[in-house]
């Protein structure tokens, strides 16, 4: 597998957080803020794509602003592992499902949905329970945002 024997040094965990914090800084700008050439950080930021550490791009949306003004957190109970399969690509397949993360404990699934209403969450709702497997859910709805970070970049020494 690509990137098993990458060994990232603090200068990359460096440009991940620069990436990480605007993915479309410049490598001049890049270099300017880490006090490296800005060919050294080409090179470094392709390495780092070529290696799969950088699997992508990507821009991060107000989901209020979109329509998006209810977000859920639903967990989901398989009534046995053989509907796996079907119920993971029926959630790969909604538009509204943010994340979904299979796991241990009481129930199987942990899903955050995102939607425009009560309505449209129940319709979500009925779809997942009228799957066949389907054993139990419980649905929270969130309040308030208070962390939504979608990469974690490990705390390295200073550059």
């Amino acid at each position: 597998m690509k990137g098993e024997n990458y060994s990232l040094d603090s200068v990359d965990y460096a440009i991940l957080n620069c990436l990480k914090e605007n993915a479309r800084m410049t490598s001049s700008e890049i270099g300017k803020k880490i006090n490296l050439s800005v060919s050294a950080v080409i090179e470094r930021i392709k390495k780092l794509e070529k290696n799969n550490i950088i699997q992508g791009y990507t821009v991060s949306l107000n989901q209020a602003k979109i329509g998006n003004s209810l977000i859920a957190i639903m967990e989901v109970s398989l009534e046995h592992p053989k509907y796996y399969d079907a119920f993971a690509e029926m959630i790969q397949n909604n538009p509204n499902v943010q994340s979904c993360y299979y796991r241990t404990g009481e129930f199987d699934f942990i899903i955050n949905i995102y939607t425009d209403s009560a309505d449209s969450l129940e319709k979500i709702h009925r779809n997942i329970m009228n799957m066949a497997g389907i054993q139990a859910t419980k649905t929270h709805f969130v309040l308030k945002v208070v962390k939504n970070d979608f990469n974690v970049i490990p705390e390295v020494g200073e550059v």
